[in-house]
């Protein structure tokens, strides 16, 4: 997996102050995407264990909340299989952590379903995310006084509540 970018003060992509990576790889294409360059799987640096390094070193301060999986696209299979040990590491050494992660994939129709989207490891990598913000950006439902997402059909999905509820349950923003 390659990865675009790294930020390790991020306030736009989740509550609190984040890391947020970026990995590249795309097949949703969306009309006017912010990160068109990511679409790419080949974009950016390899994601090596120094990359993993480095975001753990970013986690380390109390003041971070968490990290933030962005895209591209994160739930592409090829991405999921190697954010899933990564994202293991990461809740070994930061429990009190959450884990947001962005997608274009539905969680209810595409990640939980048979997709294109699906494979071997995803229900391990649903477990092991706290807030999924899903949908595809759609330019003609924009609207930027949403927090932290780009059009309206996307929602803000507390994981560990849908899952236990089967159906799904959206994130109380603080």
């Amino acid at each position: 997996m390659n990865y675009g970018t790294i930020k390790k003060n991020d306030i736009a992509n989740g509550e609190g102050v984040r890391v947020s990576l970026f990995v590249s790889g795309c097949t949703h294409h969306c009309r006017n995407c912010f990160n068109e360059e990511a679409w790419d799987f080949s974009y950016g640096n390899p994601f090596t264990p120094e990359t993993e390094e480095e975001i753990l070193d970013a986690l380390s301060p109390d003041y971070i909340n968490g990290l933030t999986l962005l895209g591209g696209e994160p739930f592409e299979p090829e991405n999921q299989r190697t954010l899933l040990p990564f994202l293991k590491r990461v809740r070994e050494r930061f429990p009190e952590k959450d884990i947001w992660c962005y997608t274009g994939y539905l969680m209810d129709k595409e990640l939980l379903e048979e997709s294109r989207a699906r494979c071997e490891v995803t229900d391990r990598m649903l477990g092991m995310i706290d807030v999924l913000v899903d949908g595809r950006f759609v330019e003609g439902l924009k609207d930027i006084s949403l927090p932290f997402r780009g059009s309206s059909n996307q929602r803000i999905i507390d994981v560990r509540a849908s899952l236990e509820n089967s159906g799904i349950v959206m994130k109380k923003l603080s």
